[in-house]
């Protein structure tokens, strides 16, 4: 028995789609992995630490007050004659009408309580104030 050299005359009509569904799940292991890099608040605050236990995930409002006076709610940043009514409209579409205070350690105890009020008035059921998580025997940041 002779061996023969060389390929068969066959042709290859199919296509070999491992290579494609191997980088397809590359690119979303990728995406899922950078995804939550991308959801930075519009308002960068400094916020307060304490010790404090995980909240639940819920549909939840979050109004963000600065330092410098700054005031977004998810997201968008208003004035303070504007934060009523956005927190108006954003209520009365919330199922959970939960809101979330992210104060800045620096901002003015005023604006917090007239987002306090503002929310309870126009039918929030429960709020949080957001806070870092205290760290004990770690020396503070400077």
């Amino acid at each position: 028995m002779g061996m023969q050299s060389g390929g068969s005359d066959d042709l290859v009509t199919g296509i070999n789609v491992t290579p494609l569904v191997d980088v397809c799940l590359v690119l979303v292991i990728i995406f899922m992995v950078t995804a939550p890099l991308f959801e930075q608040p519009s308002l960068d605050v400094n916020l307060p630490k304490a010790s404090t236990k995980e909240g639940e995930e819920k549909e939840n409002i979050t109004v963000t007050l600065t330092s410098d006076g700054k005031i977004a709610v998810n997201e968008r940043v208003v004035s303070a004659e504007e934060l009523g009514p956005a927190l108006k409209m954003k209520l009365a579409g919330s199922g959970e009408k939960h809101v979330i205070l992210r104060a800045d350690k620096e901002s003015l105890h005023g604006d917090l309580l007239m987002a306090m009020r503002l929310a309870k008035e126009y039918g929030a059921r429960s709020m949080a104030i957001a806070t870092e998580p205290k760290n004990p025997g770690l020396p503070p940041k400077t």
